[in-house]
């Protein structure tokens, strides 16, 4: 008979992690950066990163699992800076999607075709507060990922960024059972995607907090429709705290406006996008690579 799966509330997940959760999350609070501008990591030569600058990137994910790189050579539409960027951070397996473009990087941008088929990220509409890859399989997980901004929109397109420890404390400190809710194998459910009669997914039904190769990993989207919530008082309770945490003027709560030359890193972490208009002019238009992993930044 196979052991029961350990409970994520009862796990260390830290990639040193202590044994005392008290002790863990007290380092984690009094560390956690408290304005986006400690993301920064000047990058002079994003193809050609330093050791240093790369150690200050691993630094600060460590402490708050994003990190921002700026570079003034980097406001140019290579998807080789994001792509050796990664390497540099242990990122080497690109996980492509449906959309991506053929060498597994996203370009996002305002593509009328694509948005009319309801692919938001594709539109200038707001985008919700999500984790990346929520309705992928277990195999299929998304463990980091890098926002790669060409060009700015002329106004709105902030990204809104919560790291999902701090989300699992926050939850934790409230009620300790939220997290056993938030982490039952049917906690969420992601209903099957099907167009023209045909499924290109198939549902998928997982926890929103599991544990991965002792780190802590978090599937979730505040979207309404299109989604299922396990049927029960506690699970209600938990994803509405989180839904106010989010929503609120929460002081670990992030709010970053990349410009051009400027990249998020990250392990995936909460974040969302605000509305945005885009410069009328030719080759103007908001334009991000995504590059999406199976690795986490070390």
């Amino acid at each position: 008979m196979n052991a029961p799966l350990p409970s994520v509330i009862d796990q260390p997940f830290a990639i040193d992690p202590p044994r005392d959760y008290l002790r863990w999350r007290d380092a984690k609070l009094a560390r956690y950066p408290r304005r986006a501008e400690d993301l920064y990591v000047e990058v002079r030569d994003p193809l050609n990163p330093t050791v240093p600058e790369v150690g200050e990137i691993r630094r600060i994910c460590a402490v708050a699992n994003m990190a921002v790189y700026a570079s003034p050579l980097a406001a140019v539409a290579d998807k080789e800076i994001p792509r050796r960027l990664g390497e540099r951070l242990g990122l080497t397996h690109l996980h492509a999607n449906l959309l991506s473009d053929e060498d597994g990087i996203s370009s996002l941008q305002a593509a009328p075709g694509k948005s009319a088929a309801g692919y938001v990220p594709y539109s200038n509409q707001r985008l919700l507060w999500h984790t990346d890859g929520y309705y992928n399989s277990p195999q299929e997980c998304i463990r980091a990922f890098i926002l790669h901004c060409v060009r700015p929109a002329a106004a709105g397109g902030e990204n809104r960024l919560l790291d999902p420890e701090i989300a699992y404390i926050l939850l934790r400190d409230a009620d300790p059972e939220y997290i056993r809710a938030l982490e039952a194998p049917d906690a969420m459910t992601i209903p099957a995607n099907v167009a023209n009669g045909a499924e290109i997914r198939a549902a998928r039904t997982g926890p929103v907090f599991s544990i991965d190769a002792r780190s802590l990993h978090m599937r979730f989207t505040a979207r309404t429709r299109s989604i299922e919530w396990r049927s029960d008082d506690t699970t209600r309770a938990a994803v509405a705290f989180l839904n106010r945490i989010l929503d609120a003027d929460s002081a670990h709560v992030l709010t970053l406006r990349l410009a051009g030359g400027q990249g998020l890193v990250c392990n995936n972490v909460l974040h969302n996008r605000s509305a945005f208009t885009d410069d009328p002019g030719p080759d103007r238009s908001r334009l991000v690579y995504r590059a999406r992993y199976s690795e986490r930044i070390a």
